[in-house]
């Protein structure tokens, strides 16, 4: 149902280089990119997450209760990935671990202070 999700940034190369590091881990990579915006995906027919530099040339801010969620199929990758958003420089917004009924998430905010979680729920079967 989500196409894409697009954050701001005041440094753009800084958060390309971040995310860049922060998804080669999960097979996703860049498939469109200007000079204001880059977008990474796992594939060009999958969601997608971006970062641009404002269109209208005010400074990028984060949204106030606005946060990006990415799914991995397992609870160690939650782990694992929240460890190198740490590692790159993001900040912790609530270590991974079991959030109610087998949700298990792990939170930080990116270079420009923008939410993220990384999250792990089993699918009914």
């Amino acid at each position: 149902m989500i196409g894409y999700v697009t954050v701001g940034t005041n440094d753009l190369p800084k958060a390309v280089a971040f995310y860049d590091a922060l998804f080669s881990d999960i097979g996703a990579g860049r498939f469109m990119e200007s000079e204001t915006f880059v977008a990474w995906a796992s594939s060009p027919d999958k969601s997608a997450f971006s970062v641009t530099k404002p269109f209208d040339g005010n400074a990028a801010s984060v949204g106030n209760g606005v946060m990006v969620a990415f799914e991995l199929d397992a609870p160690e990758k939650v782990d694992a990935m929240y460890a190198k958003a740490i590692s790159l420089g993001a900040a912790d917004e609530g270590k991974p671990g079991p959030r109610g009924d087998g949700f298990y998430a792990g939170y930080f905010r990116d270079l420009d202070g923008n939410k993220l979680n990384f999250f792990y729920m089993p699918q009914p079967v």
